[in-house]
């Protein structure tokens, strides 16, 4: 990391990056326990209050490809602060919707503003840190990260029935207020603005594509959006099998879903500690085998008897699993890149949510009346996964074999 910086300074600028990743945790978890108030006040059913949900990350996927040219041009800081602008216009608009459909679109125009965080942690990362480093600081953020699932659902639960659902949306806005002014008088520039990035949408188009024919960089980031697949299904459809179909209450959905997330930070966190004896590859390689096997049992067991119990710790452990995944192909996808980095830490996390919004889909459309669908979903994604892997590990292998001869 560049050597002007303090210690303390150091700590507070991971603490600041931890909490942009967490804008988006925030406002996808924040309102889940209210869905049924929605569809209660615009007459829908609940399925399709999950419309919210998936324009969000459309939003999320479109806005980061724009966010990584504009980052590399013109630095961090300053597209930083004009998304989190939008984020909050946008949030103040979702409080006052007088519609779905209009709920819809200030969604999606508010996931826009919010993805600037993402699409800037992972590239300051990529900028103050060393190559060994990278994962570990990622799980770190994962950590900080974490913690939103946990805090953002249960707190969600007490706002919405202290207040109702629009409530939700003053809280992000002011949350994003606070943010704002951290990164304004604190968060320092860490890559000067590179005025040879092109904006121009034909350029723009050819450096993805010359992102993406890096083998690499596609692989990894492929695995990542298939397991970002398997995230975004069980965040989606979580209001209605623990709600709906187990039939918990708001607040007690908050406090399911936020114990399951401790599975999301556990995993962060033993992975920290993998890699001190493990390389990269051997852990997502052992990952990828670990969830396969898991969502196959599950989609069995579905067929036999599904209750309460057994759904419960069942995604309790798909999200440790999912702990290790999510920063170590992110690393592994990142790792061929250094000027490109803003670009492709924006392509690396378009593609994630692109895979999560097909999946948010699904579940609208096949998880309205039975969870064996989210199971079908969840092990599909687990498989290419590990497809995918195995395809670069033999690749890998046979490229060595020519090499040495």
């Amino acid at each position: 990391m560049t050597k002007r910086y303090t210690t303390s300074s150091r700590t507070l600028i991971i603490l600041i990056l931890g909490t942009l990743i967490a804008i988006g945790p925030f406002s996808i978890d924040m309102y889940l326990p209210g869905f049924a108030n929605v569809a209660d006040d615009f007459g829908v059913d609940i399925s399709k209050v999950g419309l919210t949900l998936t324009s969000y990350l459309i939003g999320i996927a479109i806005g980061q490809l724009a966010y990584g040219p504009l980052m590399d041009r013109f630095g961090r800081r300053r597209p930083l602060i004009g998304g989190l602008l939008l984020f909050i216009a946008t949030s103040l608009i979702c409080a006052f919707s007088f519609s779905l459909n209009m709920l819809i679109i200030a969604r999606f125009f508010m996931a826009l503003g919010g993805c600037a965080g993402m699409v800037a942690s992972k590239a300051i990362v990529r900028d103050l840190f060393e190559k060994k480093q990278v994962a570990d600081v990622l799980s770190t953020l994962m950590l900080i990260m974490g913690v939103a699932p946990i805090i953002a659902p249960t707190v969600g639960g007490l706002v919405i029935a202290a207040f109702d659902w629009e409530a939700v949306f003053f809280i992000l806005a002011g949350f994003a207020v606070l943010m704002l002014l951290l990164i304004t008088y604190i968060l320092p520039e860490s890559a000067k603005p590179n005025r040879a990035t092109s904006l121009k949408p034909k350029k723009i188009v050819r450096e993805y594509i010359s992102i993406l024919k890096n083998r690499e960089f596609f692989i990894f980031a492929m695995t990542r959006g298939f397991t970002m697949g398997c995230l975004l299904a069980y965040v989606s459809s979580a209001p209605f099998v623990f709600i709906e179909y187990f039939g918990l209450t708001e607040q007690h959905f908050g406090w399911v879903f936020g114990s399951n997330a401790l599975g999301l930070i556990l995993g962060s966190q033993v992975n920290r500690l993998a890699l001190k004896r493990y390389s990269l590859l051997q852990i997502t390689t052992a990952t990828c085998v670990a969830l396969t096997v898991l969502t196959g049992i599950g989609l069995v067991v579905s067929f036999i008897a599904l209750d309460f119990w057994i759904m419960y710790p069942f995604l309790f452990i798909m999200l440790f699993l999912v702990g290790f995944q999510n920063p170590n192909v992110t690393a592994l996808s990142l790792d061929p890149f250094n000027k490109q980095a803003g670009s492709a830490s924006a392509l690396v996390g378009s593609i994630g949510m692109i895979f999560g919004s097909v999946a948010s889909i699904l579940v609208a459309q096949l998880v309205t009346e039975s969870v064996t669908p989210l199971l079908y979903i969840l092990f599909g994604s687990a498989l290419c996964s590990l497809a995918l892997i195995i395809y670069y590990r033999n690749k890998t292998k046979s490229l060595n074999l020519q090499t040495s001869s």
